[in-house]
């Protein structure tokens, strides 16, 4: 059986009878987890391997933890930098941010692989115009070569720990102060302005091999009217068209404040897999989740399929051989300096 469109939460750190059976139907691809799934590593092995034992093949398992105030696993977890400390580095020593960020993506890939988890919803492209706080210290700068180059390092070391990388929020967040968990923000910038700064990221990720993007809840009115992750304009014409991009399009929470507009649960999910999204989250709503697994309407579409595949994790190891990999030891050297860096403020500007 092939997997689903749809990615779920769970209620805690155990898989309930309902959940067992919610999991099993065929719109169902995948699981999201949060802070409340994750009360350790040894549970959250068997979380993950509980999960991934329902199908075949397995569910895909993600959690976000991009580092600083968005590491949803943290006891018994190294805790991960915020992405702006390696901006911080990257402006006394380029070459240093660049090496710190892909030890710091492969020390975040590996801790998880190790636990299971197939992916992390990171690295954040985003650029930090000293607007957005939801955005803000999550972005690795403001300058969109600064943003892609460390990015770019970052998501070569997940992948040398088996992980794939996963851009957002396309085709940019920084640009508004909105919150799209409660309200719908707009960027009124010019399209002009999108291209040459906001979109440059994802294009240089996307020429390297970046396996997935999630697009923003964000409406760009200069350029289209609908939330980019309902648009097709920014899906199949820029995303698909433009970039040339050919991973996996996974929407972000469809249960969130700015897209309650665009419907119901199905609804929702319908008009954003119409737009070009391959794969819906829908978290924090059971019942808006089940209403959306039941009444998906299913078509076979074998490319959907090839973009899920890299989405698996690889090289999965245990604990032992994860902290006897001399890579750890550089990893967490890397984690106190940039500790000691200490707290990016708020709008900083430059970056």
């Amino acid at each position: 059986m092939d997997l689903g469109p749809v990615m779920l939460d769970l209620a805690g750190t155990e898989l309930t009878a309902e959940e067992r059976e919610l999991l099993a139907h065929p719109a169902v691809g995948g699981v999201i987890l949060f802070a409340r799934n994750c009360c350790d590593p040894q549970q959250l092995g068997e979380l993950t391997l509980a999960i991934h034992a329902l199908r075949e093949p397995p569910l895909l398992v993600a959690v976000d933890q991009e580092g600083g105030r968005v590491q949803r696993c943290q006891t018994g977890f190294v805790r991960l930098p915020p992405a702006a400390r390696f901006g911080r580095l990257r402006r006394v020593d380029p070459n240093r941010a660049r090496e710190a960020a892909e030890r710091i993506g492969w020390l975040t890939a590996a801790e998880l692989r190790a636990r299971g988890v197939d992916f992390s919803f990171a690295p954040v492209l985003d650029l930090d115009r000293g607007v957005s706080r939801v955005i803000g210290e999550r972005a690795f700068a403001g300058r969109p070569e600064m943003v892609a180059g460390l990015a770019a390092a970052w998501a070569r070391g997940a992948r040398a720990a088996g992980m794939a990388a996963v851009g957002k929020h396309f085709p940019g967040h920084g640009g508004v102060a909105a919150d799209s968990h409660t309200e719908l923000p707009r960027d009124e910038r010019p399209l002009d302005a999108l291209q040459s700064e906001d979109l440059v990221p994802f294009a240089r990720l996307i020429g390297q091999g970046l396996e997935a993007v999630m697009p923003a809840h964000v409406v760009y009115p200069l350029a289209d009217a609908l939330p980019a992750g309902f648009s097709p304009y920014w899906l199949r014409g820029v995303l698909r068209g433009d970039l040339a991009f050919q991973g996996l399009i996974i929407s972000d929470d469809l249960s969130m404040g700015a897209v309650a507009a665009q419907g119901g649960p199905r609804e929702r999910a319908e008009l954003a897999r119409e737009a070009g999204c391959d794969m819906v989250l829908v978290c924090n709503d059971r019942r808006a989740a089940e209403e959306t697994v039941v009444g998906l309407t299913l078509g076979a579409d074998p490319a959907v399929g090839q973009r899920q595949g890299p989405m698996r994790g690889r090289y999965t190891v245990t604990r032992s051989e994860l902290e006897a990999n001399p890579r750890w030891q550089q990893a967490l050297r890397v984690v106190a300096e940039l500790e000691e860096l200490g707290e990016e403020p708020f709008n900083v500007g430059e970056t």
